[in-house]
């Protein structure tokens, strides 16, 4: 076992990058071999014989192999997920000449379909519950925490996406349709998933009604952070070197205006200093219990050189839920449910022109990102679960080449009581298997632009 000290040492010596990284294959290890091991312990129930389990694909090579029994264990060299390779089954192997062979009593092919449909099953039922298990384990371990809409005491920040939706800085959501907002941060997804709705806002003391069209989600869906909570201009550090210290600002300094204009929330500030570029203003600050004015230069880029107090919690009151195990349960199991939800209504909007979703989509590098740039369990959990519901649906999805493929195929077998021939199921698994691919690459590739981009 590797020593706290020097567990950290690594990664403090890996960085951010390697840590998202390393949590990247650390939670793709956990969903591969869970996954197929749903497949594999279905296929031993049901006594059909496993050739092979391995964690990723192993073409040409493996990097690392061992016999048990009748089944290859091993770890292959491309990451692209895991297969156990079932007799008598056609799969991604293609192996032809055992198809041609008399079926045995051990084959997958000569299993009954409602068996062959719970093996074919297995590996997404794993990963539902898996997803059920850790985030009972998060509720119980953790609890939850999140913000309450009715405590975002200043209303929002926005951006232009939120402007161009019809948003203004300072506005308070009250309602997204007919439902009443609990949690602020569930807002912008909220918004993006059920859209066409109309927003209940209050602006200084008129409630108004935002109609949000479909066609806004094309805004909304490349920059799912448009709103934000609305927070003073308090400074959290001065660099040495900057204007600002130059003029005697200080840590804990609150700007509440400029030029006599009354300025105290960080996008009136960010407005005034852009309107001010390169030229001296007069700010009023308070500081502890004093009122005070300094003169601040303002650089060409429209900024004064600070760092901002973005700490919510110093502005706004949070509320924490523990659970007890037996509250965690069902807990767990709705937020599983309401997950995949989102999930699947996220997953329709990429197959709708008009959303233009699919310049979203993105492969390993879009995952890896969404990893935290230090070691943080909670986080680590909970993108694990999100990404065993990810590939539970992923693998539902109707294309030869994958579960939902295959359970395709089974089930029109037991509705009609005709099983399609192996000669087509080959051509399917073929055809199932480039589509897959060029799905990885179109993904990996938006990826790739992105990155040279900057976005």
């Amino acid at each position: 076992m590797i020593p706290l000290w020097l567990a950290k040492n690594i990664l403090i010596i890996m960085g951010p990058i390697g840590i998202k990284i390393l949590q990247f294959f650390l939670s793709l290890s956990i969903l591969v071999i869970l996954h197929e091991l749903g497949h594999f312990t279905f296929a031993k129930i049901f006594k059909t014989k496993v050739e092979k389990f391995y964690m990723f694909f192993n073409p040409w090579f493996s990097l690392f192999k061992f016999k048990w029994g009748e089944t290859e264990y091993g770890i292959g060299w491309l990451p692209l997920g895991g297969y156990v390779k079932i007799s008598g089954m056609i799969d991604e192997s293609m192996d032809k000449e055992q198809m041609k062979k008399p079926p045995q009593p051990w084959e997958f092919r000569a299993k009954p379909a409602w068996q062959r449909l719970f093996i074919l099953l297995g590996g997404i039922i794993v990963n539902i519950l898996l997803a059920f298990v850790i985030y009972i384990g998060i509720l119980f371990a953790w609890g939850t925490d999140y913000l309450p809409a009715e405590n975002v005491k200043y209303g929002i920040m926005t951006d232009s996406t939120g402007m161009a939706i019809g948003l203004q800085n300072g506005d308070k959501i009250l309602k997204i349709g007919n439902e009443e907002i609990k949690d602020f941060n569930k807002i912008p997804v909220k918004i993006l998933l059920n859209a066409p709705i109309t927003l209940t806002v209050k602006r200084n003391d008129k409630i108004i009604e935002i109609p949000i069209k479909k066609s806004d989600i094309a805004k909304l869906i490349h920059n799912p952070y448009f709103i934000a909570p609305r927070i003073p201009f308090v400074v959290a550090q001065v660099p040495d070197t900057s204007a600002a210290a130059k003029a005697g600002l200080k840590s804990g300094d609150k700007i509440i205006a400029i030029n006599g204009k009354q300025a105290m929330f960080i996008d009136q500030v960010k407005e005034i200093l852009q309107q001010n570029k390169g030229k001296t203003i007069q700010a009023t600050i308070v500081r502890n219990n004093d009122t005070l004015t300094v003169p601040l230069q303002v650089s060409k880029q429209g900024m004064i050189g600070v760092l901002l107090d973005m700490d919510l919690t110093k502005y706004f009151k949070f509320k924490h839920i523990d659970y007890s195990l037996l509250e965690a349960i069902p807990a767990g199991i709705n937020k599983t449910i309401d997950v995949t939800k989102s999930y699947l209504k996220q997953f329709k909007l990429i197959f709708s022109p008009e959303t233009k979703a699919y310049k979203s989509v993105g492969g390993f590098i879009s995952i890896g990102k969404i990893f935290p740039g230090v070691w943080d369990w909670h986080s680590f959990w909970n993108i694990t679960a999100f990404l065993s519901i990810m590939l539970a649906v992923l693998n539902l999805l109707p294309i030869p080449g994958l579960d939902g493929g295959h359970v395709m195929f089974t089930l029109y077998e037991m509705i009609t009581g005709k099983k399609p021939s192996d000669k087509f199921l080959e051509r399917a698994q073929m055809a199932g298997l480039i589509i897959l691919l060029l799905l990885v690459v179109y993904a990996n590739g938006n990826d790739i632009v992105k990155l040279f981009s900057g976005k």
